[in-house]
């Protein structure tokens, strides 16, 4: 669709390229104060070595970051961190926060559409499953200190960045309620008063071209701006039989502006926009394997393939051919406006952070993973507004530093969902008794001829409205007492405020346009007509107003130690919280149909966290080590339940009693000289259910007539058998979590002289492996993705002019693996899953002036 603003931009990138830099720098009036950012912000030096993934660090020199709101050396600062520099994101390859999760081994992203994405760290942030807006996620994203309460903007393309912190464990005191288990804070690059710019083109196989352009300048001797794009583009990766169509494409366009009003050197004023959108053939899955359930042997998977004559167009997944016949679309626009002063006074800084953010979500879905018409429409689309406002002070004395600072937030959320089924729904989700052998699948009873009726379920059509009004404020604080030079004790505390009020309704009609209900309108008598049960039971009218609100206070504290000028030890304890939510997909009915109001709000997760860690730096700063030590123990737990029925429970929020993640981390970088550079970085989670008695059970498990009183039930995979209400997955692993997880690389360079430019080769790799994970809220042994690792390459010029050229290769040895297994609605024993990237190949031209 953005073909022609692509390849303009491409064009234009390409001229920038082409200019000399001394043409652009006449732009720049002699003695201009050439300072390269605003008021607590760090310089980047184009021309500086690259730096090592993980620590930041870049020769001998200090590696400056913001995690505590203030600018201060990574390795002074107590906490969990993990840096990652732009030029590295730039060089791998990692445009999106997806790709990020290959240099952080902590850090895992997971993703069916941008609106289904989740983030976590050390195993928890997130529930595993479908996105319900009702909840916070427990990692934040903050972009130039503005948070981003979607989750769905980390699918879209860096834009100018400068350094990535990824911030490891609660971080609630100066973060907020929505960064239990971690943050990543995204720093862009800031107008100068100095001329400068970038500029980037890329092609590659599949079809890739990627383009990246930002110029940045003054206006006056007061005023600076800084104007940023790219564009991303890319054949998708599984080729669709049923559409003749290559899907899971990328196709992103991003536009960000900088203005920034300097009146004396202690006042900052930056305002900003930003823009970005997608507009994929986006996004299908393709068949894995099919596993036993419950439900009658004729009513699974094979059965009822083999009885509609339908042949799946392969069950090689990693032959990347699907047939799914529904629309696909994941057209997403995010964007907004911000406000950010900062301001010298009083021996601190206040800082002011306004902003305004969008986000409108146009998806349409194959919600039944097949190539028959069973769900033939799914589609919710959304539009949020968010509204942020914070206000802090920091100040840095001899013996006391403190920070101190009020959050405002408000998020309306408008969500309009259509949901249809097909003429093949009856046959394939409609569940009656055992039948004879040979019947293909029609018997006489009347259960078993409503199943073999196309007419029960086509045209079955369900419309959402969904609403969410979410407005929460905050007073937090931080202290520093340094009572020696040596020791540092900080403790930090919030009080936040939460309001949540929902609307769930769903109406439902028949392929007539006949309402269908629970009730009879006229005479309130239940109706129980078994067609209108069975529509009933697959596309459920419901309305639902949940609401929550509370106060929560949360705390921590971090005693931290210089036992040379180069370690430093720390300790922490953190009391923390997630805010309770309510349920925004549906809940259960209970057998009058009226929902189950008890379930419509969750309760708000309780965290306990443990922290002790070591940051060294050795050989005259040439290496570093840095070592965490962690545990986090979680009460009632946010976890997502399924019924696996089509539309019943999309998948509602349920608090899990306990669970626990602890483990240890470490992340090593080296330069022995100035032409090599190592880093390695590695992590051990053990993340586990504690106690969960009450868990959706795994497919094995279910479609079969569920078991009640003293009824004993069946075996795993038996068809036919008696399922449990709920399972007991107490100890088990959390979805998502690899126990061994690594990032690895190198850089060799050495002098050389290309076109008459000086400068020096290089050759880069980059490396990460995981261990196997479970791919399902419930572990599952038709689930389980396998451990991988994965390993890229490039090889370059760079020019001390400011040129690089260089080619790469990811996935060098064109690993075959999944980021993500589904189990399909119905209990029919089909598992989907979304092959990751094939290896990929291309060559990159980079100038920066």
């Amino acid at each position: 669709m953005y073909s022609s603003v692509r390849h303009a931009l491409i064009t234009s990138t390409a001229l920038v390229l082409a200019l000399p830099a001394s043409a652009l720098a006449q732009a720049a009036p002699a003695g201009e104060d050439s300072r390269q950012v605003g008021i607590g912000y760090a310089a980047e030096d184009a021309n500086a070595q690259p730096s090592s993934v993980g620590t930041g660090a870049r020769g001998n020199e200090a590696i400056v970051v913001t995690a505590r709101r203030r600018q201060e050396s990574a390795q002074d600062v107590p906490i969990a961190i993990s840096v990652i520099g732009g030029e590295h994101i730039d060089n791998t390859g990692a445009f999106n926060v997806g790709r990020l999760q290959q240099l952080t081994p902590t850090l895992q992203y997971y993703s069916s559409n941008p609106r289904n994405t989740s983030l976590t760290i050390r195993g928890i942030g997130a529930p595993f499953g479908l996105t319900n807006d009702g909840f916070e996620q427990g990692v934040g994203i903050y972009v130039d200190d503005v948070y981003y309460a979607r989750v769905a903007s980390s699918t879209f393309d860096f834009l100018d960045v400068a350094q990535i912190e990824v911030l490891r464990g609660p971080q609630g005191t100066l973060y907020g309620k929505n960064t239990t288990a971690g943050a990543i804070n995204i720093t862009s690059r800031q107008p100068t008063f100095e001329m400068e710019g970038r500029a980037e083109v890329s092609a590659g196989n599949l079809g890739f071209r990627q383009a990246k352009a930002a110029i940045s300048g003054p206006l006056s001797d007061r005023v600076a701006a800084r104007l940023a794009i790219s564009t991303t583009g890319r054949r998708g990766t599984i080729y669709n039989t049923a559409t003749d169509r290559w899907i899971n494409e990328q196709d992103n366009l991003g536009l960000r502006g900088q203005l920034l009003f300097r009146p004396n050197d202690d006042l900052d004023i930056t305002l900003s926009g930003d823009h970005s959108r997608q507009d994929p053939d986006c996004c299908g899955s393709v068949l894995v394997r099919t596993g036993a359930t419950q439900r009658p042997l004729n009513r699974q998977y094979e059965a009822l393939a083999a009885a509609q004559g339908y042949v799946v167009s392969s069950r090689d997944p990693f032959d990347r051919r699907t047939d799914v016949d529904a629309q696909l679309n994941a057209g997403n626009k995010i964007g907004g406006a911000a406000l950010r002063a900062k301001w010298n006074v009083g021996g601190g800084t206040l800082t002011s952070v306004t902003a305004w953010r969008f986000w409108d979500w146009q998806p349409a879905n194959d919600r039944d993973f097949t190539g028959l018409p069973i769900t033939t429409l799914s589609q919710n689309p959304s539009q949020q507004d968010q509204y942020t406002q914070e206000l802090r002070y920091n100040y840095s004395g001899e013996k006391l530093d403190f920070v101190l600072g009020l959050f405002g937030f408000h998020q309306k959320v408008r969500t309009q969902g259509t949901e249809q089924l097909g003429s093949a729904a009856s046959r394939w989700l409609l569940n009656p008794g055992n039948v004879a052998a040979g019947s293909n699948g029609c018997g006489t009873s009347a259960s078993n001829r409503l199943a073999c009726d196309p007419s029960v379920l086509a045209g079955v059509t369900a419309y959402n409205d969904i609403r969410l009004d979410n407005t929460s404020a905050a007073l937090f604080g931080q202290v520093s007492w340094k009572p020696t030079h040596r020791l540092t004790v900080q403790p930090g505390f919030r009080v936040n405020y939460d309001k949540k009020k929902g609307l769930y309704e769903r109406v439902v009609f028949d392929g007539a346009g006949n309402p269908v209900l629970f009730r009879d309108p006229l005479t309130g008598a239940p109706i129980t007509d078994m067609r209108v049960a069975a529509q009933r039971d697959q596309l459920t009218p419901q309305r639902l107003e949940p609401r929550y609100s509370d106060w929560n206070f949360s705390y921590d504290l971090n005693v931290n130690y210089k036992v040379s000028p180069d370690l430093l030890a720390y300790v922490a304890y953190a009391k923390s919280f997630k805010s309770g939510g309510v349920n925004l997909n549906g809940v259960p009915n209970d057998a009058a149909g009226n929902p189950l109001i008890a379930v419509g709000a969750i309760q708000p997760e309780s965290i306990n966290h443990y922290e002790a860690g070591l940051k060294a730096q050795f050989l005259n700063r040439r290496g570093i080590l840095n070592l965490a030590l962690f545990r986090t123990d979680i009460e009632d737990f946010q976890a997502l339940v399924n019924s696996g029925a089509v539309s019943t429970t999309r998948g509602y929020l349920a608090n899990a009693e306990k669970v626990r993640t602890q483990g240890v981390e470490a992340e090593f970088s080296f330069r022995p000289s100035d032409r090599i550079t190592v880093y390695a970085n590695g992590a051990y989670t053990d993340a586990t259910y504690r106690e969960f008695a009450g868990a959706p059970c795994p497919p094995e498990l279910s479609g079969g007539t569920a078991a009640s009183g003293l009824q004993v039930p069946g075996a795993a995979g038996t068809p036919g058998g008696l399922s449990p209400q709920s399972c007991d997955i107490s100890g088990s692993r959390l979805p998502g979590v690899s126990k061994w997880s690594f990032s690895f690389g190198a850089e060799y360079n050495r002098p050389a002289n290309l076109l008459g430019q000086s400068g020096e080769l290089y050759l880069g790799y980059d490396g990460n492996a995981r261990s196997r994970f479970s791919s399902n809220p419930s572990p599952s042994a038709y689930t389980w993705v396998g451990g991988y690792s994965l390993s890229n390459f490039r090889l370059g010029f760079r020019s001390e002019a400011g040129f690089d050229v260089f080619g790469w290769i990811r996935n060098a040895f064109d690993e075959n693996y999944f980021e993500l297994l589904s189990v399909a609605p119905g209990s029919t024993g089909l598992i989907s899953g979304q092959p990751g990237d094939p290896r990929t190949w291309g060559g990159t031209i980079k100038y920066d002036f």
